[in-house]
């Protein structure tokens, strides 16, 4: 999602300290929340970073009549936290709600060339009242800092519920019918000009990723969420119905970019390498009779690959992330992989039944789980050329 420039953190630290005071001050005069008060849904396009593929959630918050004009952001955090990656990986990665200036934020994401848009919604006096006060509360020390998590608990979401559950009506999003969609595919939307960053999504993304969500689970994607809203309307208890968004608009407008044409490598998809990986295995495994060294090197390189990836895959069991934790991918980039690197191994039939039973398995699977482009493939290839090294092991009375 969003992370705020690190050069702003020294120059904003006194202003804002005295952000949530002028909040709690604005609470006495429960008045002031009608033509000078706005509360808005900020909806960003995507970055050229990772984290910023999918877009950005922001609360613009305004009050006219105090000259206040701030940007409540729960997408912060930084790659210097102790640990990262790893803390990432398994789902121990803390985020935090911040608050800063308009401008700043303005400024930020014109500076990148990336779009806001903007939606007003249409609040009550007493839904800006309560609003306020849960800021407030969530800005406190103790309770600004969260454990992220990318579907189910992120800065979209966060910002969503911190306006949803303090209106004090039904917020009906008009669904006509529930859509076909899962997690992946969401996120598909998105990443797709990206095909590496997609094949590494894919290729983390267990089977809990490709079931079917709810219209509301979709929300965790900004842009849907800001289509959410812009047809949402609030039902209150006296009987009165008014939509959701009272105006919408750009105040950074979309513009066109060119595509960035980095060369040969920008061509190189996931499927090509994938295919000439391919290729070489059954290339490899053809020429073997000629020289076993043909057949020993690809495979070394081959079988040391999978097997560290085997190794995160099987990390991922532990992670908080639900849809990491079960990926059928395992059976084919797989840590015992690594084993096949000595010739002990490589000799024992009775591995070789417990590796063409994993890629099997592997296979099969391709059929439960969407797998990162190549690997439903390799599986394939694996499964074949190591019931034919087991034939001929038969056959000649060794493995090869």
């Amino acid at each position: 999602m969003k992370r705020f420039q690190y050069i702003f953190k020294s120059t904003l630290l006194v202003f804002l300290l005295s952000l949530t005071h002028s909040i709690k001050a604005a609470q006495a005069s429960p008045d002031i929340y009608g033509d000078s008060m706005k509360i808005s849904l900020l909806t960003c396009s995507p970055g050229h970073e990772v984290y910023s593929l999918y877009g950005h959630t922001a609360i613009r918050f305004q009050d006219l009549r105090n000259h206040q004009d701030l940007i409540i952001n729960y997408g912060i955090f930084s790659f210097k936290q102790k640990n990262f990656i790893l803390r990432f990986i398994f789902g121990l990665t803390d985020y935090e709600m911040g608050i800063i200036p308009y401008q700043l934020f303005y400024e930020e994401y014109r500076s990148e060339g990336r779009w806001v848009k903007e939606q007003i919604l249409n609040l009550s006096s007493e839904d800006k009242q309560n609003i306020a006060i849960a800021i407030d509360k969530n800005y406190i020390p103790e309770n600004r800092i969260y454990r992220y998590n990318y579907f189910y608990d992120n800065c979209t979401t966060r910002a969503r519920d911190i306006l949803i559950n303090n209106i004090n009506g039904f917020v009906d999003y008009h669904y006509n019918q529930q859509l076909i969609t899962t997690y992946r595919d969401e996120v598909h939307q998105w990443n797709t000009q990206h095909p590496w960053a997609r094949w590494g999504n894919d290729l983390l993304l267990g089977l809990q990723a490709d079931k079917l969500i709810s219209n509301e689970e979709r929300q965790f994607i900004p842009d849907s969420l800001s289509k959410d809203f812009q047809h949402a309307t609030v039902s209150y208890a006296h009987g009165k119905i008014k939509k959701l968004v009272s105006n919408s608009l750009y105040i950074i407008p979309p513009v066109q970019t060119k595509d960035i044409d980095n060369g040969f490598l920008s061509n190189l998809s996931p499927n090509i390498v994938m295919i000439c990986i391919i290729v070489i295995i059954i290339t490899s495994f053809l020429l073997q009779k000629k020289c076993k060294l043909y057949y020993l090197l690809p495979h070394y390189l081959l079988w040391t690959v999978t097997g560290f990836c085997g190794i995160i895959l099987t990390a991922m069991i532990f992670s908080q992330h639900p849809t990491v934790s079960f990926n059928l991918q395992i059976f084919i980039l797989n840590p015992l992989n690594l084993l096949l690197l000595f010739p002990k191994f490589q000799n024992n039939r009775n591995f070789q039944y417990v590796m063409i039973t994993c890629y099997a398995l592997g296979c099969v699977g391709s059929f439960l789980q969407t797998y990162a482009d190549g690997i439903q493939l390799l599986a394939f290839v694996l499964l074949i050329t190591n019931l034919f090294s087991l034939k001929f092991s038969w056959k000649n009375g060794t493995n090869y």
